[in-house]
């Protein structure tokens, strides 16, 4: 199915994620083929870990698609590929010999302070790729989704709850989502779970993915014994309100399911018995519920904790075959992970207040794949109309919430999953430009090659930050990496051709900022040294690290942006061990070995001494982070807008104090043409290399505005028909843009002469 197919792509580019996909939805088939890519790629392990008797069906369901899955109980048995196993046997195995882990009915993580949640997000905390699947959990047990939030590596549940929720007094573990925190929160989820009840969910359409009926036979059996221990369970009560007086707790629904067991069960093996040749699974809490109903229905078999792992895969195996008609167990035993759909008969004999456990149960039989009505019988006393009635309301609620939950998120979830797609931007080049410019479309690794050598005066760009931002789906995108070392290794490939290219004794202008650290992709919450990374680049392709100037920015601004647990001030008052400092930018300066045969000279009145000593400053605290070209230019929201544009004063300033009137400046990372709009604007020439398309044209666009607004402001400007490249007179002639261009006015605070530096 086509939602299968975009949901697996989307889990393996997030590397790590869950899948909270209804039951029937295929999450068995999903999980497989996501395992088999992660080890073909990888060649390494992949350990999937299901409930008890689960993992033999997922070997039957693998062989339906040509997948090897091997069944392994220690880790001696362990093979290259996908290898499964049960959480019981976990400790059996070496987390660090996989590569991949997939928990199947991940809900198992449910329960937060079991000593099996703990183990299982320990053991694998530096697992690479991670998948949790199982049936959409409730969406107001939000301790559930903070405890697959912290295997998945996204953020602690502590975190989760301290960000998004808040809790108002009494039970500390009664939280509910702050108000305006809902869309976030819900924004955030996407980011790395799906959620989908059906396909049509996320606008897929899919035949086959309608529930039959389920109907639900209440079946309420009048015990004098029962009937008379809740009145002795009433008159001993010390309860102070008459509510409270006329609830039941769990300690006493266990004392009264205990004095009802032989009427309930005499009425459930009634039930079975009326229709003998249906296959049954009769569901029960008690040992002795269990017992009883096996005496009862002739030719039934009983599977309880106690049995061996060997007799219940066995017994399963024989009742989906269809060897054994009526199976009597427990929801905890056979209630997660079995596709029964070739049974449409149940018995309840009894509830407890747990629906996750009745909900569960009932969809081994009530799903997608499903071909006839189910009959879902409960049998309980008359002094347990209250539990039926507390398990109808949770019902309610939660088809209510899950409803509301999916339509919050659907239009973010179809981006996502559809957004992964292998849709690679197809690689061309295209040139265009004025008399004083010419902006190359294409890989600027490649581009670079046809510059001559010493034909750039001066140099100033932003590259790409690794991957912290995403500008195209095209492979050549150096930002498109899978690590800092992967981006500094293709960085390098640049960084030696620019030294090349440089005129000698001439610098270059990199502005950069350092990286935060997740620990969804990294493991640890903190910073890497980007910056640092930079100038080790530079210097090992033989410049000289000549300056530096820290560029500061306000730490408010970053916290509200990015919501950074550093940043945020309650972690002061949590814990101050984890607050940090905001992130500054900088501007890292490289000269090129050699005598500079063009001194760069300035007057007194064109660089005054005050001047001088505000560009001299190690730290430029007066950047404007606004001032940039896409605001300058006063562009519509509909327009291209550059993700990370470089502040204007910052180029301007770079350019004033490194570069003479008439120099060429270049940029292989252009943009929408900040670099070469400020040096149009100060009377230089501009070489700029852009690979996307759409940033191309703005860029294009906008440096034609520029040399318009120059010619309409009427000041002159001593700049040569651009010449740089080898074997040609003139620039721009192959434009792709025929349209006349319009001319966007300037902001009416700033003029041009303030922008240039004669």
């Amino acid at each position: 199915m086509d939602f299968q197919k975009d949901v697996v792509r989307w889990a393996l580019a997030k590397g790590r994620a869950c899948l909270f996909l209804s039951t029937g939805l295929g999450k068995t088939f999903q999980q497989l083929e996501w395992a088999r890519l992660v080890a073909s790629h990888t060649k390494g392990s992949v350990l999937i870990l299901t409930p008890l008797a689960v993992a033999s069906q997922t070997v039957d369901e693998g062989k339906k698609f040509g997948i090897q899955v091997n069944y392994c109980r220690t880790q001696d048995d362990v093979k290259p590929g996908i290898n499964i196993s049960n959480y019981e046997k976990l400790d059996k195995f070496d987390p660090k010999a996989f590569v991949g882990v997939v928990l199947d009915e991940s809900s198992i993580l449910k329960s937060f302070t079991s000593k099996t949640r703990n183990q299982i997000i320990e053991a694998f905390k530096d697992t690479h790729f991670k998948l949790a699947c199982t049936a959409t959990p409730s969406p107001n047990d939000h301790m559930e989704l903070g405890n697959h939030a912290e295997f998945v590596g996204v953020m602690s549940r502590t975190e989760m709850l301290s960000m998004y929720f808040v809790h108002d007094g009494g039970e500390t573990s009664k939280w509910r989502l702050k108000g305006h925190a809902e869309p976030v929160f819900w924004r955030w989820v996407s980011s790395w779970a799906i959620m989908m009840s059906k396909p049509s969910d996320l606008g897929y359409k899919a035949k086959g993915y309608d529930l039959p009926a389920l109907i639900i036979n209440q079946h309420v059996v009048d015990d004098e014994e029962t009937a008379k221990k809740l009145q002795e369970l009433k008159a001993g009560r010390r309860r102070k309100d008459q509510k409270e007086k006329n609830s039941v707790s769990l300690d006493e629904q266990r004392q009264l399911r205990t004095t009802s067991i032989e009427a309930r069960c005499k009425r459930a093996a009634e039930v079975v018995i009326e229709k003998p040749n249906a296959q049954w699974v009769v569901w029960c809490d008690l040992n002795d519920e269990s017992k009883l109903l096996a005496e009862m229905i002739p030719g039934a078999v009983e599977v309880v904790g106690s049995d061996s792992t060997e007799f219940k895969e066995k017994t399963f195996k024989e009742f989906t075959s269809g060897q054994i008609k009526v199976l009597v167990t427990k929801p905890s035993i056979a209630g997660f992970g079995m596709n029964w759909q070739h049974c449409a008969d149940c018995v309840f004999v009894g509830l407890s207040y747990s629906f996750e456990a009745y909900y569960q149960a009932v969809r081994r039989f009530w799903r997608f794949g499903q071909t006839k009505a189910v009959n879902a019988h409960i049998v309980t006393s008359s002094s347990e109309g209250h539990v039926v009635t507390a398990i109808k309301e949770k019902e309610e609620k939660f088809a209510e919430m899950l409803r509301g939950m999916i339509a919050a998120i659907q239009e973010i979830q179809k981006e996502n999953i559809q957004a992964t797609k292998s849709e690679k931007s197809e690689y061309q080049t295209q040139e265009d430009g004025g008399e004083r410019f010419v902006i190359q479309r294409g890989d600027s690794c490649e581009l670079i090659k046809d510059l001559p050598d010493e034909s750039i005066d001066f140099s100033v760009f932003s590259p790409p930050f690794a991957s912290l931002y995403t500008y195209s789906n095209s492979e050549r995108d150096m930002g498109n990496c899978s690590s800092i070392e992967e981006f500094n290794t293709h960085f390098k490939f640049l960084s030696d051709e620019l030294i090349r290219v440089l005129k000698s004794g001439r610098l270059i202008a990199v502005h950069c900022m350092q990286l935060p650290s997740s620990k969804e992709k990294d493991g640890v919450i903190g910073i890497k040294d980007f910056r640092g990374d930079l100038i080790r680049i530079f210097r090992q392709s033989g410049f000289i690290y000549h300056s530096e100037v820290c560029i500061w920015k306000n730490p408010v601004v970053q916290m509200q942006r990015t919501k950074a647990l550093g940043l945020l001030h309650k972690q002061i008052r949590k814990d101050s061990a984890m607050s940090r400092q905001g992130l500054a930018d900088y501007l890292l300066i490289f000269r090129k070995p050699g005598i500079n045969q063009e001194p760069i000279s300035h007057t007194h009145e064109t660089f005054p001494v005050d001047a001088w000593q505000q560009f001299a400053s190690p730290v430029w605290a007066d950047i404007n982070p606004s001032a940039t070209l896409q605001y300058r230019s006063a562009r519509a929201d509909e327009d291209e807008r550059h993700i990370c544009p470089l502040q204007l004063p910052v180029i301007e300033r770079a350019i004033a104090l490194w570069s003479n009137p008439g120099d060429v400046v270049f940029s292989p990372f252009a943009g929408i043409g900040s670099e070469g709009w400020q040096a149009l604007k100060m009377g230089r020439r501009f070489v700029g290399f852009e690979l996307k398309e759409s940033y191309f044209k703005t860029a294009v666009q906008n440096l034609k505005n520029c040399e318009q607004e120059i010619i309409t402001s009427g000041v002159a400007v001593s700049c040569p028909v651009f010449n740089v490249f080898q074997g040609r007179e003139t620039y721009g002639r192959k434009a792709d843009v025929k349209e006349q261009t319009t001319v966007e006015p300037l902001d009416a605070e700033v003029s041009v002469e303030e922008n240039i530096v004669d």
